[in-house]
């Protein structure tokens, strides 16, 4: 199988061109025409020269991903469910906010980190992602959204798979986004989300990049995260935060928590006092979100007044917080939900 052009970054493009006899530039006109015209063929790349256009389609692929289901929710949110060069399936989400238009890109095929609400765990993961398969997702997306004259103005590493287990290629995939002869993403318009992989936190610390960092909390004590997530059971609260805050050290950026909302598990009174505890200190915006159900998970999502309640609770103990509005809850919108239903019905 050819190498995908996606996997490289601009350096590597343009290093790739001089390797092979070519010119440092032409690096550079093949980025433009990927993330600027968005072409999916090599021989449409017209100022490019014949011997490099045939070297390109002999020795790269520039394919893009098959897509294989594509759901529209009434809210405005898409859900893809693309198919890949090896025959897995990963899922990529669209949503509208006031901000603009965001892209939810998937990390990995299958996840491992087994959080007891998900439902991207309920595959395991397969393999890493390439940089150049995230790439493709956000390609495929914006090249929907061109037919509308819409440009994308975020992503979030968020979908199916921990970013910090794939650290490498989450990176690449970043720094081509972000880069300003393609997409030109902005760094701070870019945010990596983990479910709290100390080694990742640290290292993603020294980088002193813009991108931002949000950390998946859902749960503000060690007993309760560990019932949700295994990942507690290694890297405990005290140990997050410590990480955290050598993160705030190298950068003084300001940190995002994301709380899942579950209905009588972690919305109560002592949870509010319990995070409000843990964040003291910290420049932090704790993001509440509405739970997309799962059927094979027996979670319930907190009703409306609830969550109301438990965000004005946090306001008032001195927490800074946001209820984002639920996505897509008409399809399935929970992350990983659609490919699972995808990979059982191919296996019958």
């Amino acid at each position: 199988m050819k190498p995908s052009i996606y996997d490289f970054d601009f350096d590597g493009l343009t290093e790739l061109m001089v390797a092979n006899g070519f010119k440092k530039f032409h690096g550079d006109q093949i980025f433009q025409w990927l993330y600027r015209r968005r072409v999916t063929s090599f021989d449409d790349m017209t100022d490019l020269s014949k011997p490099l256009r045939q070297w390109l389609n002999d020795s790269l692929s520039c394919q893009p991903l098959t897509v294989l289901a594509r759901q529209v929710s009434r809210d405005g949110t898409r859900k893809y469910l693309f198919g890949l060069s090896d025959g897995s399936s990963i899922e990529t989400v669209l949503m509208h906010y006031d901000y603009g238009d965001s892209v939810c890109v998937t990390s990995q095929v299958g996840c491992n980190m087994g959080c007891t609400f998900c439902a991207s765990g309920l595959l395991k993961k397969q393999r890493d992602l390439t940089s150049g398969e995230m790439c493709q997702q956000v390609m495929m997306v914006q090249k929907d959204l061109d037919a509308d004259g819409v440009r994308l103005s975020h992503i979030v590493v968020m979908g199916t798979g921990e970013p910090f287990d794939n650290y490498d290629n989450v990176m690449r995939f970043c720094a081509t986004v972000n880069h300003d002869h393609g997409l030109g993403i902005g760094a701070r318009h870019i945010t990596i989300s983990t479910c709290g992989l100390v080694p990742g936190i640290r290292r993603f610390s020294d980088e002193q990049v813009q991108y931002n960092l949000a950390v998946s909390l859902h749960a503000p004590s060690d007993a309760l995260r560990q019932r949700l997530m295994p990942v507690a059971k290694v890297y405990g609260l005290e140990e997050l935060m410590d990480a955290l805050r050598y993160y705030v050290s190298k950068n003084n950026r300001r940190l995002s928590f994301e709380y899942i909302l579950l209905a009588g598990v972690n919305d109560t009174d002592e949870c509010v006092g319990q995070l409000a505890k843990l964040t003291k200190g910290f420049d932090v915006y704790v993001n509440l979100i509405p739970y997309n159900s799962v059927k094979e998970k027996d979670y319930a999502s907190s009703s409306d007044k609830q969550a109301m309640l438990f965000y004005d609770k946090l306001m008032t103990a001195g927490v800074r917080c946001t209820l984002r509005q639920k996505h897509g809850d008409d399809i399935d919108a929970a992350c990983g939900q659609l490919r699972s239903r995808y990979e059982r019905s191919r296996q019958g």
